[in-house]
């Protein structure tokens, strides 16, 4: 017990001094857990061979993850990548496969110690890609989503190729045991390193893995409701919590059975039950035991390399380590150009996944037991795929750092020819602009939609909408989209300068224009105020007064008290900000800028007589 207390401390406070610390210098925290394990592993030798048993229990926080990302997405979503499972993800596998298989021919291995290590080196890290595309938001892009697609393809193809390894074991001499059967090589570690349904013929085996998948759709869609319900009589949160991780172990543990992968079981299940109503519990309840888990996956990574046999050959194990990123991310880059993946998209898919995976770790430790990979050439294979999981994260940031070059030199795409002009151009169509743009369209005017985000102007054209490419605060892209003729300019772009520069432009350029303006809060008000806007609309501020309106609704007043009681609040706050911008000034605090303080504290109190006198008034 004691030892495990040890143990528990030393990684648990690795994590939180290393992982900030990686965090604020804007490294990301993969890298500040695998930091956090060669400091207590190969450094300070505070951990030791415990190290590997770790590895295994933390390798969960991959299946859980998979499971959270399934509750991400619908059935029609994963529907909807089929092309990509297929053809990018299908390609990339065998293709790097074949390619590594080739490579390891060519320096004089047997083919089949050759493909081993092609099937091992195809897969790349679920776990340090995933995590690391959520925390930098990249998730979402078209690069992050062609990754995603890639590592599950990836996932389900490592049940294929555990089955097939043993196969491979031809290097060791059949034995005939006295019943008449034939065994190739380790057949115990077999047993021991797949979970097969002995006994079965290929028909029965099939069947009975056909049949859990179906009970895991089955369950998930009748089961799981009635079961939270009776959880949630009994009023503990606990409950749910246990609840949530029964869930996933249980399917887990039923992939295993069966022989498949525990990691696409969950990613299943998460799928199934994407439209439940549970789903959130769910997410909550799972988060942290997966954020925890990956982290210690990660530090077991880091306190697991071997200084001492990387120093014994270190030209060999940085050779396979450099010729495997640059010859995978030659195939991730060809086939991304093949399925339309431009510039930065291309560039986060290529850097992304040229490492090598945790599930080489697996791969690798069973052909050893079949006999297929020398002992030797084994422990140099794993110290290659983790020193490029130890690479990965700084492939990260240098992709932050040319993505922001790109940005800043324009260079990320042209900009877009302008066909036509409008009397309305609306720059930026976020979830602001958007709004603004459907009801005036739909009105029956006419509108130019502008933007720098390409996904998102590639979006609304496949929904039928026309827009144009090009950063709204550039003065040539402005007045090709109509500037000097337009009757009126929204600026809603989600930047809080940007609007302010592009209202500040619009209104040197063109005194007699309708400018009207997104502010982010009151602040930025007072600045769009002085930069010449007409009407200014902060963002939640509408909202904020349709749900103070529903609250006096459900306190007492009608809806018309407290609909006259909006309409009070809306007006003397449009004065009230009026008056206070005369008084702001951007060089003081509004803290400290005693005058505006006094004010609007006189201001607050004409407010709550205006509200307490219209509400006196009614009967």
């Amino acid at each position: 017990m004691e030892g495990f207390l040890y143990q528990a401390t030393i990684y648990l406070t690795a994590a939180v001094i290393a992982v900030p610390i990686a965090a604020r210098l804007g490294l990301g925290s993969v890298l500040g857990y695998l930091a956090a394990g060669i400091l207590i592993g190969p450094v300070l030798h505070l951990v030791g061979h415990e190290t590997h048993s770790l590895q295994h229990f933390a390798e969960f926080g991959v299946v859980m993850m998979l499971f959270l990302i399934g509750l991400e997405l619908e059935p029609k979503a994963l529907w909807d990548m089929r092309s990509k499972l297929l053809g990018l993800g299908g390609l990339q596998v065998i293709l790097t496969m074949l390619t590594v298989m080739g490579a390891g021919m060519a320096f004089g291995l047997d083919w089949n110690a050759a493909l081993a290590i092609g099937m091992v080196l195809a897969l790349s890290s679920t776990a340090i890609v995933l995590q690391t595309l959520s925390e930098k938001g990249l998730m979402q892009t078209q690069g992050g989503r062609s990754a995603f697609a890639v590592l599950l393809t990836q996932d389900i193809a490592v049940i294929p190729m555990i089955a097939f390894m043993p196969l491979l074991a031809i290097s060791t001499l059949a034995v005939v045991q006295p019943d008449g059967s034939l065994t190739v090589g380790n057949a115990e570690a077999v047993q021991e390193a797949v979970s097969l349904v002995d006994g079965l013929p290929g028909w029965g085996v099939t069947l009975v893995t056909l049949s859990a998948v179906a009970v895991i759709i089955l369950a998930g869609i009748y089961l799981i409701g009635p079961v939270f319900r009776f959880i949630h009589s009994a009023r503990l949160p606990e409950m749910y919590t246990a609840l949530s991780l029964a869930i996933v172990i249980g399917i887990a543990s039923l992939m295993n059975l069966v022989g498949l992968s525990p990691a696409l079981g969950t990613f299943l299940a998460g799928v199934v039950l994407a439209n439940s109503e549970f789903r959130h519990e769910l997410e909550s309840d799972i988060q942290p035991f997966k954020g925890l888990l990956l982290g210690l996956f990660f530090i077991t990574v880091g306190a697991g390399i071997d200084f001492d046999s990387f120093l014994s050959d270190p030209f060999t194990i940085v050779g396979i380590a450099v010729g495997l990123m640059a010859l995978k991310g030659l195939i991730l880059f060809v086939l991304g150009l093949i399925f339309k993946l431009r510039r930065r998209n291309l560039m986060l898919f290529t850097l992304s996944l040229a490492q090598a995976g945790e599930f080489g770790f697996v791969l690798i430790s069973f052909s050893s037991q079949l006999d297929v990979l020398p002992r030797a050439l084994a422990d140099k294979v794993l110290l290659a795929i983790t020193l490029t999981m130890l690479l990965t994260p700084l492939f990260f940031i240098v992709f932050d750092v040319i993505s922001r070059k790109m940005t800043e030199a324009g260079v990320e795409r042209e900009q877009d020819t302008f066909e036509d002009e409008g009397p309305v151009i609306i720059a930026g169509v976020g979830r602001f602009g958007q709004i603004v743009h459907r009801m005036v369209q739909n009105s029956g005017f006419k509108t130019v939609i502008l933007d720098h985000d390409i996904e998102m102007i590639e979006v609304m054209r496949r929904f039928g909408f026309k827009g144009y490419f090009g950063d709204p605060t550039r003065p040539d892209i402005l007045h090709a989209a109509g500037l000097d003729k337009a009757r009126v300019l929204v600026a809603a772009m989600d930047n809080p300068e940007s609007v302010t520069k592009l209202v500040a432009y619009a209104r040197a350029q063109r005194p007699e224009l309708h400018i009207i303006a997104r502010a982010y809060d009151r602040t930025h008000v007072y600045k769009l105020y002085q930069a010449g806007a007409d009407d200014i609309v902060r963002e939640t501020f509408d909202s904020s007064l349709r749900a103070g309106r529903y609250v006096l609704e459900n306190i007492g007043l009608t809806e018309f008290e407290a609909a006259e009681a909006q309409k009070i609040f809306f007006n003397h706050d449009r004065m009230t900000v009026r008056e206070l911008a005369e008084l702001w000034d951007p060089a003081i605090p509004t803290s400290r800028n005693m005058e505006y303080i006094a004010r609007a504290k006189e201001l607050e109190k004409d407010l709550e007589t205006a509200l307490l006198a219209h509400l006196s008034d009614q009967p």
